[in-house]
């Protein structure tokens, strides 16, 4: 949602780059809590379809946008910064009614995605100085490439 209302001239926060840098941190920081501890914790679902119910994912990934959008527009609209929890709340909700997690699983979620997001938040001055945003004479690309019937991405930096 904070894309396309950046699409539509609502202004957030932080520019493309930085929202797109803390956004992505927040996506990797969650899935790298939830994955990990639903093979680790092995929680049987209430259908019962497999052991992988704790933590909610989906609710997780709701609720870390729904952190993100809350931290770009709280200080300039604030009901616009809050209504992403809406779509985050069904998410949990609809995850439970569906037999799919309990109720601990979305709450676990819930914690999960929203302190991802505050983390993504502490550690993007770090990783923007990583990427050189102090120093003006540095550049850095990413492009992707095809050669010799191989796909990849390359990242160049120059210091």
């Amino acid at each position: 949602m904070v894309y396309g209302l950046n699409a539509l001239g609502v202004k957030g926060k932080h520019n493309f780059k930085d929202r797109s840098i803390i956004y992505g941190t927040s996506m990797l920081i969650t899935s790298a809590i939830t994955l990990p501890l639903k093979h680790i914790v092995k929680e049987e679902r209430p259908d019962q379809s497999n052991n992988l119910s704790f933590p909610s994912g989906h609710t997780a990934i709701a609720f870390a946008s729904a952190q993100f959008m809350y931290r770009e527009y709280k200080d300039t609209n604030f009901l616009l910064g809050i209504s992403g929890y809406s779509f985050a709340v069904f998410t949990g909700v609809y995850r439970m009614l569906n037999d799919k997690h309990w109720v601990g699983d979305v709450v676990a979620g819930a914690g999960f995605g929203i302190l991802s997001t505050e983390l993504a938040y502490w550690l993007y001055p770090k990783i923007n100085n990583l990427l050189g945003g102090k120093n003006k004479n540095t550049a850095t690309m990413v492009m992707p490439f095809y050669q010799d019937k191989s796909i990849g991405i390359g990242w160049v930096k120059t210091f």
